[in-house]
């Protein structure tokens, strides 16, 4: 959800998707084909004094750990939306289709082929026969429509991926190869549903979803490219090779993902060798690893949005008002003001020093179909001139002291939701505490270690948020319309920011059931301008994905897409699945290639993937999703 925002997407949040994956191919019955990644340049590379050339156990495995600081909201694929949550479930069930490492279309997953009945609603799948649950039972069509079926009639089996099903009218298996959906109208998403599928035999046994986290019996039966084994919180999860995986066992010996509450000491970690990979360096951190041997650092254009985003007034979908948000704020001159008061180039400039590109629409440059920014008409540019005169014309006038003072006649002070660890929320906070202060405008900026619980109940003025947006935006988008409010106050729904525009959801139910890829593209665009011209969301960047890993343990990876893209959090297994460990001999003498960045690491805090925030209880906060 929100920085404080997970969904995945995530949708997934986080986290590239490029082009809608249906649109004209969506007629066309896509045959099955085993998709080969290339892999990156492969640098040499050069030993570090004193450290540990590669992971291993005690028994000389070839173990690649990877440092993540954003903690597993669940194990089970139901009620994940964290990026590390669903990253790891992409690598321990297989989905129906995948998304292609180069384009972002779609490829075959668990399913072979897909064909839509000429009024598209009827979808037939053929299911492969060549996968099995890693307990040794086949993977058949029943078990996809069990999953399916499930989420249509359990609404805590929903909780995660209901966007998907919603409109889903019936789905059976006709026989073993077979998976048929009917849906209630046409659905735009039909190749690119981001759903796992469980096995039925396992889950069938499960009682209550809403508790049920999936973490207690190792290992976990999957049919994805990786088996979990082990799971320890805030600690660690461990996954082993699926030798029987369709596609080709992973290369790796084991595949660990280490927790690290503090940044400095994952980057440390890296610098050792203790660790294979870290994600979500700071600027100055990457500029350190310039220096280091043995390091390559990934700076690529990336699949999330960073944002500041306002309290509309929290609300329940029987119409319940709760959280203390400011009422202020409910005044879209306000909103329009502290955003024409907001730099967005010094942000990009002065606090990711260049590694993000000036934030405008809501889906972010990479995916270049549905990529919107507003006319010279539209825009919100930085003017503090004109934002105060908006404040002027609209009454709040300031006081005596410079003070200015809200319709209620008090001052105007407002709070902003900030995560204790992400150093991009606290140092945005301070220039906007001067931008805003000069307005006459007073901002406590509220850098907490758990931001879920005040988010989830409406009590903040403002947040910090940020999505990774999957290839098909579809997810995304959800999570702005009324339909993913929470039920009651008490619950916590897929909403990222309550937000809930009639207008809005117009368009989202327009751009939901168009095929024609060009007019779908050109509906999102029209949300885009919408959400933006409510003025509850900023968007002020497009944080790189800024990432490193020890080229002494892995000797190749590929990332997503294959040309500058990035290598955690992709919408696919590619990069871990790929990785090829170093040669042992490799580790002792040799020199880093010209794509090596060498490094020390600097005294800097690392935060989680750039924007990764803490997820609302089930549901994700922004650039946590996928």
């Amino acid at each position: 959800m929100v920085t404080t925002a997970s969904p995945q997407s995530t949708r997934q949040r986080p986290r590239f998707r490029l082009v809608l994956a249906n649109g004209a191919a969506a007629s066309a019955v896509v045959m099955a084909g085993v998709l080969a990644p290339q892999a990156q340049a492969q640098p040499e590379n050069r030993s570090l004094a004193g450290s540990q050339a590669r992971p291993a156990a005690d028994d000389g495995k070839q173990v690649l750990t990877v440092a993540v600081s954003q903690s597993i909201d669940s194990l089970s694929p139901f009620l994940a939306q964290r990026l590390v949550s669903t990253t790891i479930h992409r690598l321990a069930y297989d989905y129906l289709t995948n998304y292609d490492v180069k384009d972002g279309r779609a490829v075959p997953g668990l399913a072979t082929a897909w064909q839509p009945s000429a009024d598209k609603l009827t979808w037939t799948y053929t299911i492969r026969d060549d996968s099995k649950w890693s307990d040794g039972k086949q993977a058949t069509a029943e078990d996809a429509a069990w999953t399916f079926n499930k989420m249509m009639t359990d609404e805590n089996a929903a909780t995660a991926n209901g966007s998907f099903t919603a409109n889903f009218k019936k789905v059976t298996a006709p026989d073993p190869k077979t998976l048929v959906i009917e849906l209630k109208k046409p659905q735009a998403t039909m190749t690119a549903l981001d759903v796992p599928i469980v096995p039925k035999h396992v889950w069938e046994k499960v009682d209550d979803f809403s508790k049920f986290n999936n973490d207690k019996q190792f290992p976990i039966v999957g049919n994805g490219p990786f088996v979990i084994t082990d799971f320890k919180v805030d600690q660690y999860l461990k996954l082993k090779p699926n030798k029987d995986f369709w596609r080709g066992a992973p290369k790796f010996d084991e595949l660990v993902f280490k927790y690290y509450k503090d940044g400095d000491a994952a980057v440390a970690a890296l610098q050792k060798g203790e660790v294979s990979f870290v994600q979500g360096l700071t600027p100055a951190q990457a500029a350190a690893l310039k220096s280091a041997k043995n390091i390559k650092v990934n700076d690529a254009p990336g699949r999330r949005f960073f944002a500041l985003a306002t309290n509309p007034g929290a609300q329940s979908k029987d119409g319940t008002k709760f959280g203390n948000g400011h009422k202020a704020l409910l005044d879209p001159a306000v909103r329009k003001a502290l955003f024409h008061a907001t730099d967005r180039t010094t942000i990009v400039d002065k606090v990711f020093q260049g590694h993000a590109v000036e934030g405008e629409g809501y889906i972010p440059p990479r995916f270049q179909s549905y990529f919107w920014k507003p006319d010279a008409s539209q825009k919100i540019a930085y003017d503090p001139a004109k934002a105060a005169q908006i404040l002027d014309d609209a009454g709040y006038r300031k006081n005596g002291q410079g003070k200015r003072l809200g319709k209620d006649g008090k001052p105007l002070d407002f709070r902003i939701l900030c995560h204790a660890t992400d150093p991009n929320d606290k140092a945005i906070g301070k220039y906007l505490q001067e931008w805003w202060g000069e307005l006459g405008i007073g901002l406590k900026v509220d850098c907490l270690d758990n931001v879920s619980d005040p988010w989830l109940k409406g009590d903040y003025d403002l947040a910090f948020d940020g999505w990774s947006v999957n290839p098909d935006p579809d997810f995304v988008l959800s999570i702005h319309t009324c339909a993913a409010l929470p039920a009651t106050s008490k619950d916590s729904g897929a909403t990222d920011n309550f937000i809930c525009d009639k207008q809005f959801d117009a368009l989202y139910a327009k751009q939901a059931v168009e095929y024609d890829a060009a007019k779908r593209a050109d509906v999102v665009k029209q949300m885009q301008s919408r959400l933006y011209d409510t003025g509850y969301m900023n968007v002020l960047a497009y944080p790189n994905a800024v990432e490193a890993y020890r080229t002494d343990q892995i000797k190749s990876i590929t990332t997503m897409p294959e040309a500058a893209g990035n290598i955690y959090g992709q919408d696919g297994y590619w990069s871990w699945w790929s990785a090829e460990p170093a040669a042992a001999e490799s580790a002792s003498d040799s020199s880093s290639s010209a794509g090596v960045v060498i490094g020390i690491g600097a005294a800097v805090v690392i935060a989680a993937a750039l924007g990764l925030f803490v997820a609302m209880r089930r549901r994700s906060t922004a650039e946590d999703r996928e």
